[in-house]
């Protein structure tokens, strides 16, 4: 059996490729994510990174996201 590891998105790095598991904060907070197209079981890539924040691709779609904000997605390899 396969261990489950998981760890914030904002601990990913360039060129990673990982699955969303879930989100941590607010409902609000949440909805706003899953607006910009996070949802449970997408993948989401690691184009660009720096101390501010990150560039990701997710469904297609490049996203500049905040490093509190990544905190907040929970991913998995």
């Amino acid at each position: 059996r396969k261990e489950v590891r998981l760890m914030p998105l904002s601990m990913m790095e360039q060129g990673d490729v990982r699955s969303i598991m879930e989100f941590r904060g607010q409902e609000e907070m949440k909805r706003h994510l899953q607006d910009l197209g996070f949802m449970k079981g997408e993948k989401v890539r690691v184009v660009e990174e720096n101390p501010g924040g990150m560039i990701l691709v997710v469904k297609g779609v490049k996203i500049a996201l905040n490093r509190a904000l990544a905190n907040r997605i929970i991913v998995t390899d």
